[in-house]
């Protein structure tokens, strides 16, 4: 369930757009730049595709001009659509030859074009730029296809939890869980059932077992544990690690009942914003429906698992198309670093409602947004979602199934047999 537009959509609200211009000096022309008769840079225009459309995108615009205003010899033009457009649009345009120079898109699809020589190397750009030593590692390996750095990231952000403070006042919950155990404790602590009909009026927590938000809940739980997804471009979801904590949420979930089965994650988002669950997996977003529903939230980190802890993440980069010529690419590569600097960095948090992608940034800086700031603290945990696998739609669409039917009651050890047949399957097929 893919929910990009939604974000930027619920992370605006309640924000102010505090941009303030942060100007560096003009470029020196580049090597690869033509020159006019009197031997000075030519100006180097570049397009700029990204999906950006609520606060995030008017933030956005605002450093773009910026860029353009203190770099005379460069123009930057942005062109706006949803980011399902810009994915069925973009190969067909550059084919055509009148593509972007820049394009920002979830993160998860960059491999995709990657793989098709769609964009251009950024290794030079992450060697020479001091910006990108800062950077969350996380992020880093987001863009990251096969050893080659592709993306440059706008956004990176893990899931957390969300919680209901009215709900945990009433069971006397004072804080937040911050182990597996301990979540179990407080959902059966949380979970009412009213007139014994063995169906909860009100959850402890909501698990959804398929199409779950950002698709990041059970690679959460399983990384939680010590298992994984893919690994060096390998199926690896048949383990023992895997099974046991299939197995372990199974036992919690329709054993006690603290979840109920059969949920997506849009029936989590609906069962949360009506004020039946206590604890629930989300991302900036829930901040929003949480408002909306007049739900008195708190925000902490995913709690650990037996081995670690981990909350699977998303995120948006931009990218450099290989139909940009040498000039073009350099004048590129000084907006990324424009867009990466200290202070562009830490206005474009504050004002589009992501998380910090520079580790130097702390959360007390972002504090003027509680959201933001609760999701800096969490950042550390963040680890990116099937970074650098091609066909992650399919490999994905492997998990909801053995998420779903185990939770079900199904013989885990089976699904699991499956899942890396159907994983490695669509791997193969990259």
């Amino acid at each position: 369930m893919k929910r990009y537009p939604t974000i930027a959509a619920a992370v605006a609200a309640g924000l102010t757009l505090g941009l303030t211009a942060c100007s560096t000096s003009s470029p020196a022309p580049s090597d690869g730049a033509t020159s006019t008769a009197d031997g000075t840079a030519a100006p180097v225009e570049l397009t700029f595709w990204h999906g950006y459309t609520e606060a995030d995108g008017d933030v956005l615009e605002g450093i773009v001009k910026d860029f353009n205003g203190s770099h005379p010899g460069i123009t930057i033009s942005t062109e706006v659509n949803t980011w399902a457009v810009i994915d069925d649009t973009l190969l067909p345009a550059l084919s055509a030859g009148n593509g972007p120079d820049i394009v920002a898109m979830p993160a998860e699809r960059l491999p995709v074009y990657a793989a098709r020589g769609a964009f251009a190397s950024l290794d030079d750009f992450y060697a020479n730029q001091a910006p990108t030593a800062d950077l969350n590692p996380g992020a880093v390996d987001m863009i990251t296809v096969e050893g080659t750095k592709y993306g440059v990231p706008t956004g990176f952000v893990p899931l957390a939890m969300f919680y209901n403070k009215t709900l945990f006042a009433k069971a006397g919950i004072t804080e937040p869980p911050a182990t597996w155990d301990e979540w179990v404790v407080d959902a059966e602590a949380l979970t009412v059932d009213e007139n014994g009909d063995g169906t909860p009026e009100q959850y402890g927590v909501v698990l959804p077992d398929h199409e779950t938000v950002a698709n990041g809940v059970w690679p959460s739980l399983l990384y939680g544990n010590g298992g994984g997804i893919v690994a060096d471009g390998k199926a690896v979801i048949d383990s023992p690690e895997n099974a046991e904590t299939l197995a372990y949420w199974y036992d919690a979930i329709a054993g006690k009942k603290i979840s109920p089965t059969g949920a997506s994650g849009i029936d989590g988002d609906g069962l949360f914003s009506s004020g039946r669950v206590g604890m629930y997996l989300g991302g900036p977003w829930m901040a929003s429906i949480a408002a909306d529903n007049n739900i008195d939230y708190g925000i902490a980190a995913v709690p650990a698992g037996p081995v670690t802890q981990a909350a699977s993440a998303i995120g948006v980069s931009m990218a450099l198309t290989a139909q940009a010529d040498a000039a073009k690419e350099a004048a590129a590569k000084e907006f990324f670093a424009y867009f990466l600097d200290r202070d562009q960095a830490l206005a474009w948090s504050l004002g589009s409602g992501w998380p910090p992608l520079r580790t130097d940034i702390a959360a007390s800086e972002v504090a003027d947004n509680p959201v933001v700031s609760a999701l800096t603290e969490q950042a550390k945990y963040g680890v990116p979602l099937l970074p650098g696998v091609v066909n992650s739609t399919d490999v994905l669409k492997a998990v909801d199934v053995l998420t779903q039917r185990a939770m079900a009651g199904e013989p885990i050890e089976t699904l699991l047999a499956q899942a890396q047949t159907s994983i490695q399957d669509a791997l193969d097929a990259q």
